[in-house]
């Protein structure tokens, strides 16, 4: 297969529901970014969110989601750790777990890199991986000043994620996709209606309904 196939994506977030725009973000990432597996990583206690649909749910959520697509894969390590959930933590755990020539790929919407300075040792970050940050075509990058240098520092061409384990980062273009785990929360709360239910089916994938309306989750 080639060593531009061996590189690992990592996509993290509470997925409470997981969505279509999860999904479309994922496969854009495999295709542009040549990447082997993305690795759905579900957030087990994230410090920076509120409270969360059980974790269980939010993982089986994410396996019906992928179950479809061969190169997707479920990553249950931060539901399985105990206390809150860090990024650098995973990332340690996965690149101590690696081979160490494996790249290893943090993949993120641009609304989350322009808070990366929140994020605990945010800096070390690339010291395990690289950075792919997700783009509308019309998004503007505006992060503070320290994201700017950090951004400016390590920023190379998609190709590069492949010339090293970890340490770029790039950037990658998100095909635009309106949708929301809010939206999605907020319109399983209302009585149905044919204008909900066309909307629920846009952007969430028929699986998830099934075992959301089956465990009568988000009512």
């Amino acid at each position: 297969m080639g060593e531009a196939t061996t590189a690992l994506g990592l996509l993290g977030g509470s997925f409470d529901p997981i969505h279509a725009g999860h999904l479309q973000l994922a496969r854009d990432a495999l295709v542009q970014l040549k990447l082997a597996e993305v690795r759905f990583v579900p957030a087990g206690r994230p410090w920076q969110k509120g409270e969360l649909t059980d974790a269980a749910h939010r993982a089986a959520m994410v396996l019906a989601a992928i179950r479809a697509e061969p190169r997707f894969a479920l990553d249950m390590r931060e539901i399985e750790r105990c206390g809150p959930t860090y990024t650098i933590d995973t990332l340690r755990e996965l690149r101590a777990a690696l081979a160490p020539q494996t790249p290893l790929v943090l993949i993120m919407g641009s609304d989350q890199f322009q808070r990366l300075d929140t994020w605990r040792d945010w800096s070390r970050l690339l010291d395990h991986a690289h950075i792919a940050v997700a783009r509308r075509a019309d998004a503007v990058l505006t992060p503070g000043y320290a994201l700017q240098e950090f951004f400016n520092a390590h920023w190379a061409r998609p190709a590069a994620l492949h010339e090293a384990a970890h340490g770029r980062i790039v950037e990658l273009a998100m095909t635009p996709v309106d949708a929301s785990a809010t939206e999605i929360r907020a319109l399983l709360a209302q009585p149905p209606s044919p204008a909900r239910d066309a909307r629920l089916a846009e952007i969430v994938p028929p699986a998830v309904l099934d075992y959301i309306r089956a465990h009568h989750l988000y009512r």
